[in-house]
C-alpha cells in the first residue's frame, strides 16, 4: 500500500542567486552549523551571515562538524544551541553538516533526551519546532539532506553508523543556489554525484517505488550521467553545477518517500567498519548491486528501459564507464588494502547489511550468504 508523500518541508528554493531568500526568512537569532573552513574560504559564511545582519538577525557559528559525525558533535552543538537560543537553525554543508545539524536540532528542542538510543526505535519519535525552524543550504551535490527526512550519526565509542528517519525532521527550508557548490573539488564532486545518482535509480527500482517517485528519479538520473563529468572536469560550469544540486534535490525528494536498496546498506556497512566514504561506496557498489538485482523481473525491466532513455543498453556498464570517467575504483581492494581482516568479518558485515532500513526495499532481498558473496566479488572485483 503507498504511503502518503511529502515533497519537500513549506519552502524549496533553487537556481543561481537564491542564497539572498535568507532575506526573507522570519529570525531573530540564528545558529549555523558548519564543517571545516571551506564555507570559511569560499566567503558563504561570510554571505550567509551578511543576510541575516540586514535583517536584524543575530548569528551564531557552530563549526567543527567531522565525516561521519559522531554523537559527542551532536550534543556539543546542541549545548551551543542552548546557551544561545536559537529560532532558526540552519546547517550550511554538505551531508554530514546537514545530518549532525537535524540531529542537534532534535536535542535542543529536547535537553532531556541524553542518548543516541532514546530517538531510535522502539521510541517514540519526538516532536520538533517547538523551539526554531530548520533550515538547509547544501555545499554538495549528493546526499539531499535538504529534502530528506533521514540521518547517519556514528555511535561515539564504537564507530557503528546509526541511520534514523522520521519526517519531523525533514527542513522546513531548503535554498539550493551552486554557487554554494562551486568550490568543491573534483573528488567530493564526483563521489557525492554518484551518491545522487545511486539515490535515483534505487528509488526508480525501490519496491515501494510509485508514479511520482518515478518521474523525479528518472529525470534526476538522466540529468546526473549527462552533467556530472561536465561538473567533474569543470567546477566553474556553473550550468553543470545548478543541474547536479537540482538533480540532487530531486533525486532525494524522491528516495525520500519511497526508500532505496542494498547499495545503501552495503556502503553504510562498510563506512561503519572502513570509513569509507559514503557517496565512493555507493559508486563502487552501484554496478554489481545492478547486476544482482537483474535477478528479479521487474528490477531488470526498469533498469533495460532506463538505459535506452541514457542512450545505452546495460545499465551497470554505463555505470561502470561513468565511474571511469570520474576515477573511481573499481574494486575496494584497491582502497581496503586489508583483505584478511576484510574477510574476516564478512559474517558480520553480512548481517549488518541485512539488518539496514534500506534493504527492505530492495527488489531482492539477499541471505546472509549472499551478502557475503556480494561483499567478495565488490572487494575482488568480480
Amino acid at each position: 500500500m503507498m504511503r502518503p508523500m511529502k515533497l519537500a518541508g513549506s519552502q524549496l528554493m533553487f537556481g543561481e542567486g537564491c542564497l539572498e531568500h535568507i532575506k526573507a526568512l522570519n529570525t531573530k537569532k540564528t545558529s549555523i552549523v558548519i564543517g571545516g573552513s571551506s564555507m570559511v574560504k569560499s566567503g558563504i559564511l561570510d554571505k550567509v551571515k551578511g543576510y541575516l545582519s540586514e535583517i536584524n538577525a543575530e548569528s551564531q557559528v557552530i563549526e567543527g562538524v567531522e565525516p561521519d559525525p559522531s554523537f559527542a558533535t551532536v550534543m556539543r552543538g546542541a549545548k551551543e544551541m542552548l546557551t544561545f537560543g536559537p529560532d532558526l537553525i540552519i546547517a550550511l554543508g554538505g551531508g554530514s553538516v546537514m545530518d549532525a545539524a537535524k540531529t542537534m536540532w532534535v536535542y535542543y528542542e529536547h535537553p532531556e533526551l541524553d542518548s543516541l538510543e532514546a530517538i531510535l526505535p522502539p521510541n517514540e519519535f519526538p516532536k520538533l519546532r517547538e523551539k526554531a525552524l530548520f533550515c538547509c543550504i547544501p555545499s554538495t551535490a549528493g546526499t539531499a539532506s535538504e529534502v530528506s527526512r533521514s540521518v547517519v550519526i556514528s555511535d561515539t565509542e564504537t564507530g557503528i553508523k546509526h541511520g534514523v528517519g522520521n519526517m519531523e525532521m525533514m527542513p522546513d527550508i531548503a535554498i539550493c543556489d551552486p554557487e554554494v557548490t562551486r568550490s568543491m573539488p573534483p573528488r567530493i564532486t564526483a563521489e557525492t554525484g554518484m551518491d545522487a545518482l545511486t539515490h535515483a535509480l534505487e528509488a526508480l527500482a525501490s519496491t515501494r517505488a510509485n508514479y511520482l517517485g518515478n518521474i523525479l528519479a528518472t529525470q534526476a538520473a538522466l540529468d546526473i550521467m549527462e552533467n556530472l563529468p561536465k561538473a567533474f572536469k569543470d567546477g566553474n560550469d556553473m550550468v553543470a553545477r545548478e543541474i547536479m544540486l537540482n538533480a540532487s534535490m530531486t533525486a532525494g525528494i524522491a528516495f525520500t518517500n519511497v526508500s532505496l536498496g542494498i547499495v545503501h546498506s552495503m556502503a553504510h556497512t562498510l563506512g561503519s567498519y572502513f570509513h569509507t566514504a559514503h557517496g565512493l561506496g555507493d559508486a563502487m557498489l552501484l554496478p554489481y548491486i545492478i547486476r544482482y538485482n537483474t535477478g528479479d523481473e521487474r528490477a531488470a525491466g526498469i533498469y533495460k528501459e532506463f538505459a535506452a532513455k541514457a542512450g545505452g543498453e546495460d545499465l551497470a556498464v554505463m555505470v561502470e564507464e561513468l565511474n571511469k570517467e570520474l576515477n573511481i575504483p573499481s574494486s575496494f581492494k584497491e582502497i581496503i588494502p586489508d583483505e584478511d581482516k576484510y574477510m574476516s568479518i564478512l559474517e558480520e558485515m553480512a548481517e549488518m547489511a541485512k539488518a539496514d532500513g534500506c534493504t527492505k526495499t530492495n527488489p531482492i532481498i539477499p541471505t546472509i550468504e549472499e551478502f557475503k558473496e556480494l561483499f567478495i566479488k565488490a572487494y575482488k572485483g568480480e
